[in-house]
């Protein structure tokens, strides 16, 4: 995980960035909560949960996949823009999946229009299948992490591919040695190296992104 004390290791310590820990939730503006209520819950599979009572206006709160949905009932709903055609450029929220087989056959049997799109890096394919919520906010599904999170120059980390990553040495500044660490413990889960462009030069180690097999 990308975190603020990494952060703050790669903007040189100065302590410029938040102090933040993760993404708690987004809002989103709705015609009707019930209606949007229904899509959260029936297409993407979010579950509902205790919304505070102090608050004076119509919402609903879900949760799933480690994000938090709020809906906001809309004091003008006559008033938010209508529908427009499908524009993978636009906002959107992403979410992994396991299936883009099962996401696209279940969109079927619900009539939901979509789109589809395939990004190519570095011989790595990314599908995305990209759709409106009700009112119009766009929602993608990928298998994004099929490409591995590379930081740009001046980085002190780098992070894996799949859900594991195993660190491995491929060469070292000189050091005496005395001083040389020891050899890091072999991944616990098989995994397949990705193609070289992947690598990304760390201080004085290399860090092999992996994706799983």
């Amino acid at each position: 995980m990308l975190n603020t004390t990494v952060a703050m290791v790669s903007s040189g310590g100065k302590g410029s960035v938040l102090p933040l820990a993760s993404l708690n939730h987004i809002s989103i503006v709705c015609r009707s909560v019930e209606e949007s209520l229904d899509f959260y819950m029936n297409v993407l599979g979010f579950t509902p949960i205790r919304r505070p009572g102090s608050f004076d206006f119509d919402g609903a709160w879900l949760f799933n996949y480690g994000i938090g949905i709020h809906l906001l009932q809309s004091e003008h709903p006559e008033s938010l823009p209508a529908k427009k055609e499908i524009n993978p450029k636009d906002n959107h929220i992403s979410f992994q999946c396991e299936s883009m087989v099962a996401v696209e056959r279940r969109l079927k049997e619900l009539g939901i229009q979509y789109i589809k799109r395939c990004v190519e890096e570095g011989g790595i394919n990314v599908d995305q299948i990209f759709f409106h919520d009700p009112d119009g906010f766009m929602i993608e599904i990928c298998n994004c992490d099929n490409l591995p999170v590379v930081p740009l120059a001046d980085q002190t980390f780098a992070m894996a591919a799949c859900k594991r990553f195993a660190p491995v040495k491929q060469q070292q500044l000189p050091m005496p040695v005395a001083q040389a660490p020891p050899a890091p413990p072999a991944a616990a889960t098989q995994c397949i190296p990705a193609p070289n462009p992947a690598m990304q030069r760390v201080g004085a180690e290399d860090v092999a992104h992996i994706s799983c097999a």
